[in-house]
């Protein structure tokens, strides 16, 4: 995984809750968007370039 992924300021929602619930968290840099689990924030982490990740958000099923 490249290192600068890692690095990135990583959010998640305010509705996960104080227990960190089932969430994914979101880091955006200006070429690429990483998306993990915060449960297992050094697992593998997805990621998408700007254009993918706009495809992911507004894919229509």
């Amino acid at each position: 995984m490249p290192v600068v992924v890692r690095a990135l300021a990583w959010r998640k929602s305010s509705f996960s809750g104080v227990n960190n619930g089932d969430c994914v968290e979101v880091a955006v840099g200006h070429l690429v968007v990483g998306v993990r689990d915060s449960k297992n924030t050094d697992g593998g982490i997805l990621t998408f370039d700007p254009a993918g990740w706009r495809a992911f958000l507004t894919r229509q099923p």
